[in-house]
């Protein structure tokens, strides 16, 4: 399926890279455990659940996490006309669409293909925004299922979940059996645990700079389908300075989704933690919007891509 949104050859560049490095990742991954757990069966039995069940249900999963819900015309005809409209310009199937009942303004893609796809925005994000500024934001949304750095980035972050995993378990097991193992299979599970947070850390980063960059591709695909970069640097600078004012305490839940939102949360990151967003600053990308302003035109029309 090729929509009509501007192909990103930079962007599938890093995904193929991003997906052949933790490729490599993971095989020795699975041979560290298999080499120090001795049990092949039960490490691919595992593996194998948990990448089928974040590649066919993470689009649920974010749902309920963020406590969204399927909405239809008739509940939401504003936001199914932007949806349908924007469709109807980038040549694509019409996904799923999903309001959350959360007062933080924000916006997020999921599911495994463009064909199982669902965009879902809060009520925080309607009541905030302006026409053209939700279109914008949808039409970044949208741009991520075209490109299907959606599924990329569900697939890139299953390394790292089932590390968590791993290391979660092991330490438990030693916390809670400590005093019915010997120091042989001590030493193994320590083993494990070291192997599974060097994978977590490389997948972390990975994953942190193609999410980096995706985001600024979204931008420029959305700024062009719609043809009004201004509206969506608008309704950039509006969610990001809203999501800065809400307390830390009330976004914790929120700010494991950070690689999936229109803006992370919370929106505003001093110093070194910069280096580990999954977004650009917001400097950069309204630096961006800017020159696609300037070489579209105050005449570029709607869809002009």
């Amino acid at each position: 399926m090729h929509s009509r949104f501007r192909s990103d050859r930079r962007l599938t560049t890093r995904m193929g890279i991003t997906l052949f490095l933790l490729g490599l990742v993971y095989v020795g991954f699975v041979a560290a455990l298999i080499v120090l757990l001795k049990s092949w069966v039960l490490i691919v039995v595992v593996a194998a659940a948990v990448l089928g069940a974040q590649y066919w249900f993470s689009d649920r999963v974010a749902l309920f996490a963020m406590r969204g819900r399927v909405v239809e015309r008739e509940e939401y005809p504003e936001l199914h006309g932007v949806v349908d409209r924007l469709c109807a310009i980038a040549d694509m199937p019409k996904p799923v669409v999903a309001v959350s009942a959360m007062d933080m303004p924000n916006a997020f893609a999921t599911g495994r293909n463009p064909d199982h796809a669902v965009v879902c925005v809060t009520t925080g994000l309607l009541r905030r925004l302006e026409p053209a500024e939700l279109e914008g934001v949808l039409a970044h949304e949208l741009s991520h299922v075209a490109h299907k750095d959606v599924a990329v980035i569900t697939v890139a972050s299953f390394l790292g979940v089932l590390a968590g995993l791993i290391v979660r378990f092991a330490f438990y097991s030693q916390l809670f059996g400590g005093g019915r193992r010997d120091q042989n299979t001590a030493v193994v599970f320590a083993a494990v645990m070291g192997v599974s947070a060097a994978v977590y850390a490389v997948s972390f980063l990975l994953i942190r700079s193609l999410s980096r960059y995706r985001e600024l591709a979204a931008d420029r695909a959305a700024a062009l389908l719609t043809g009004r970069p201004s509206a969506l640097a608008s309704a950039l600078t509006k969610v990001s300075g809203d999501i800065a004012r809400i307390p830390t305490k009330d976004l914790r839940t929120a700010q494991a989704f950070n690689a999936f939102y229109f803006t992370p949360a919370p929106g505003r990151e001093p110093g070194v933690a910069r280096l580990f967003s999954t977004h650009p600053s917001l400097e950069q990308r309204l630096d961006q919007l800017g020159r696609i302003s300037g070489e579209l035109g105050e005449t570029a029309a709607p869809g002009g891509v």
